[in-house]
């Protein structure tokens, strides 16, 4: 079945980023021009996606705001003549169609996935964490999993090599090869010590479920700090052979740390088709000081 729907899970308070998240949505702070939450629906409109699903939580409204139609702000540079200001907005709105969930309470990254059960329905579907930035424009990182699936029929989730410093911050998996970058996942740990990993591959990003994910969130217990943790719902499905894994191409940048945020920032701003240049020049300045 084609990938038609797309989750991003947006209602989390976004801790990591205080004090400048007290006021503003987390997913709407910029990356150069653009919030991170567009960067995602970007990547899954480019991916074929049609809808994305918002999961947001009270005080997320700007996120919807920033994809409906602004029609003061348009008429006001239609006006102006300002022909692509106009356009660059403009484009936010024609990406997918956009609407919303909320998530009540903060349980958990697998509770919020649940939440988008009755949208998403008996579909397959992609899940974007919307502050994990995976720069590939000529293959994106959703699309490079929607053809795995369609391969083999079955869920997959994103891949990286974690360094042994970070292990604690990752869900770790125990695989099996079976091709160039894609094994299949026969358990995962969530955030083990680095000694209790059972590989170096541990999952970030993306995730690609069938319908059957919805089932084992439910049944899912709390975990960790009461949450109902989504590595355990792949965990299950995991033991029954019904995961594979994808070490995906391209650089990826966690923008909701703060390091993180800098890093792809300079990543983007170098390439920017009008600031590239100029702060690529500003940047070796500040670096000769």
């Amino acid at each position: 079945m084609k990938i038609r729907k797309a989750v991003i899970p947006a209602a989390g308070l976004g801790t990591r980023f205080l004090p400048a998240t007290k006021a503003v949505a987390k997913e709407m702070i910029p990356v150069v021009d653009k919030p991170l939450i567009q960067y995602m629906v970007e990547e899954a409109a480019q991916s074929g996606v049609e809808q994305v699903i918002l999961v947001t939580a009270r005080g997320k409204e700007s996120m919807e705001n920033h994809f409906d139609v602004a029609y003061e702000l348009e008429d006001t540079l239609e006006k102006k003549g300002k022909d692509k200001l106009l356009k660059e907005v403009q484009r936010a709105t024609g990406l997918a169609e956009i609407v919303s969930v909320r998530q009540h309470r903060p349980l958990g990254l697998g509770h919020a996935i649940g939440c988008a059960r009755d949208l998403v329905g008996d579909e397959p579907f992609v899940v974007l964490l919307p502050d994990d930035m995976i720069d590939n424009p000529h293959y994106p990182g959703c699309r490079q999993m929607m053809d795995v699936y369609e391969k083999y029929g079955e869920s997959v989730v994103a891949l990286i090599d974690v360094p042994d410093h970070q292990i604690s911050l990752y869900g770790m998996i125990e695989y099996e090869e079976m091709e160039e970058r894609v094994v299949r996942v026969k358990d995962c740990i969530e955030k083990p010590a680095p000694e209790e990993a059972p590989s170096k591959l541990g999952i970030v990003a993306r995730y690609l479920f069938t319908p059957d994910i919805f089932d084992a969130i439910e049944n899912t217990p709390p975990g960790k700090g009461g949450e109902i943790q989504i590595t355990d719902a792949i965990r299950t499905r995991a033991k029954e052979n019904k995961v594979l894994g994808l070490v995906f191409e391209g650089p990826r940048f966690d923008a909701g740390d703060k390091l993180g945020y800098l890093e792809a920032t300079l990543h983007y701003g170098l390439k920017h088709p009008e600031l590239g240049e100029k702060f690529r020049k500003m940047c070796k300045k500040k670096l000769e000081e």
